[in-house]
């Protein structure tokens, strides 16, 4: 494909960034241009020398933790070190001007460098002629569909992603990324192998006959400079002290390990990679689950800091801003970038007032390719792979995954199979969100087919509470049905089924009352069931009541006409008025004995104190 087809595809793609129209004042106000441009809230603070000074300061101290880490991240996605550096030079600046939020440090991270070398590295093998050009290709496509999605405002979509699927593929991620490392730890040539598990065992093998003793030596220095720069010196760049250490001491000692080598200088160019259809089609399912796991991870740090700025948060600007940014790295040789969590905390904690400090992080990025890139040769590899270990180790957290299970056990499964189903998939990674999402939806549904329902009897402290809870005896002439569900075309055949239950516990049952405040939706399946439930229940003399119903549920019944078919004397605002209805239709002494009848003084008992627990 030659070039004008490609700088044709870039201008429309910036074209529906901007959603370019012809310019009429009467449409476009101020509003639509901090939509179009979001800087420009921001950029008038700038005047203030104490914001455009803190801002200064920020954005120096994110350079100072990216650079090391970027060419960290891009060793992880299995390429040159540079290519990091590319990836730190213009995504940040492009994220801070189209995005929302001032804070959000975008460039390379972990997470999506992972999965950019697994999505890549199914399509074309790692060190191969194409393999650098998948990852370019890939970085424009996760640009395109953010931009895509923010431009039509499907920034909701993210919600697909349930918290344990997120925590489940988050813990298995941090595990893969962590022990990719470990043969740049022990200093031994990774195998070839189907998957990742594979790999991890082989390495093991190697690194306890074939151990490089300089090499682990290196390793465990630049993790305790990591570790304890951090605990220590929490405001200082840790990672570059580390970095420049380790540096050092491979100079001055002849270090024979794996060293970075030579970092090309200068700017990167505009390569626009070919926009092959096959390969587009292989990297597709890696492009979205970059896509969605890159903003979960973007928004969730956003969100985390507007918390303590009150700033707010547009996740389809966001959606934009990471959109033009992976365009507009992609076009200039950087892979795929994200929100990085670490960088962002950093640039909050630095005094950032303003989009201007990543502005200023990209600067001192493009100085360091412009003219400091020499000082990078002797950086070790295992300083890198440390780099990459001591980040990760953070995102692996178990305790969300042991509290999903505690809430629900369909919720802690989702996460437990999400995660094993990534660790053994790997470097398959989509599969286990896929998998995962697809048992969300379907345990969802299975959830709305089956609602929480209870036949509510009278507790010692006059509440009426689910049967099974109370331990009291049911009434046999009156039953109360709550059902906490939508009333549809899923669930009907399970009310229908509750309502059976209900005259198999009391054969002498009368009246039947259903306490419809959880029914917020009926449908015309619902309808139905109703009506042909309380038409088989008056054939064999039991009535039916509704009480608490919801204007959603009785709306519904008007227009279908059933509200009349019913009987408008049928509903009731609250239970104890339906009760005081019927025990009035029943014999003149049956309310006194009664279980459903308020407690009698002597049978109160020091529980009747105990009201909601």
């Amino acid at each position: 494909m030659d070039n004008v087809p490609k700088v044709r595809i870039i201008v429309i793609c910036f074209a529906v960034v901007c959603q370019l129209k012809p310019y009429d004042s009467s449409k476009h106000n101020l509003k639509d241009m901090y939509r179009l441009f979001p800087f420009l809230r921001w950029l008038p603070e700038l005047r203030s020398s104490q914001v455009f000074r803190a801002d200064l300061v920020a954005g120096i101290t994110v350079a100072m933790v990216l650079i090391p880490q970027a060419m960290a991240y891009a060793e992880l996605a299995g390429l040159p070190a540079v290519y990091g550096l590319y990836a730190a030079f213009l995504p940040p600046a492009i994220a801070a001007l189209f995005g929302s939020s001032r804070h959000l440090a975008t460039g390379p991270v972990a997470m999506a460098s992972l999965i950019s070398a697994a999505t890549v590295q199914s399509a074309v093998p790692a060190g191969s002629a194409l393999y650098i050009e998948y990852a370019l290709l890939l970085a424009l496509m996760v640009g395109a569909i953010r931009l895509l999605l923010g431009v039509l405002r499907l920034g909701v979509l993210v919600n697909l992603l349930s918290t344990p699927v997120v925590v489940g593929f988050t813990n298995a991620a941090a595990l893969i990324i962590a022990t990719s490392q470990l043969h740049k730890v022990f200093g031994v040539e990774a195998p070839k192998a189907s998957t990742h598990l594979e790999v991890v065992w082989g390495v093991l093998e190697r690194g306890f006959g074939d151990l490089h003793y300089e090499t682990l030596g290196m390793s465990l220095l630049a993790g305790v400079l990591l570790v304890v720069l951090r605990w220590r010196l929490p405001r200082w760049p840790h990672v570059l002290i580390a970095a420049a250490i380790t540096s050092l001491v491979a100079w001055l000692s002849g270090y024979s390990g794996h060293l970075v080598g030579e970092v090309p200088v200068g700017l990167p160019g505009l390569v626009i990679p070919d926009f092959r259809m096959d390969a587009i089609g292989r990297l597709l399912p890696g492009a979205v689950v970059l896509t969605l796991i890159g903003l979960m991870e973007a928004m969730a740090i956003a969100k985390t800091i507007a918390t303590h700025t009150k700033q707010r948060i547009n996740i389809n600007q966001e959606l934009v801003g990471q959109g033009v940014a992976n365009l507009v790295g992609g076009c200039f040789q950087s892979y795929a970038v994200s929100g990085s969590f670490s960088r962002s905390a950093i640039n909050f904690a630095s005094g950032a007032r303003t989009g201007f400090s990543s502005l200023v992080t990209s600067v001192v990025v493009g100085v360091t390719l412009l003219w400091f890139t020499p000082l990078l040769y002797y950086l070790p590899q295992a300083t890198l792979a440390m780099i990459i270990i001591v980040a990760v180790a953070q995102l692996v957290r178990f305790t969300p995954l042991l509290n999903s299970w505690r809430i629900s056990r369909h919720d802690g499964l989702v996460g437990v199979v999400t995660f094993v189903t990534t660790l053994i998939a790997a470097p398959e990674l989509h599969w286990g969100v896929v998998l995962g999402v697809s048992m969300s939806f379907v345990l969802n549904i299975y959830r709305t087919m089956h609602p929480h329902a209870a036949f509510l009897t009278r507790h010692l402290d006059g509440t009426l509470r689910e049967g099974g809870a109370t331990g009291l005896a049911a009434d046999q002439k009156i039953a109360i049905l709550r059902f906490d569900g939508r009333l549809y075309f899923g669930s009907s055949s399970y009310f229908e089924d509750l309502v059976l239950e209900s005259i198999a516990r009391a054969p002498e049952l009368r009246y039947l009352v259903v306490d419809a405040e959880g029914i917020n939706q009926i449908d015309a399946s619902g309808e139905q069931t109703l009506r042909a439930v309380i038409q088989r229940l008056r054939e064999v003399g039991i009535d039916v009541y509704f009480t608490r119903a919801k204007s959603q549920f009785t709306d519904v019944l008007e227009r279908s006409g059933a509200m009349e078919y019913i009987g408008r004397d049928h509903f009731f605002r609250w239970n104890q008025h339906a009760l005081e209805y019927l025990w009035a239709r029943l014999e003149p002494e049956y309310k006194a004995h009664c279980p459903l009848n308020m407690p009698h003084p002597q049978q109160r008992t020091k529980t009747c104190n105990e009201y909601y627990i």
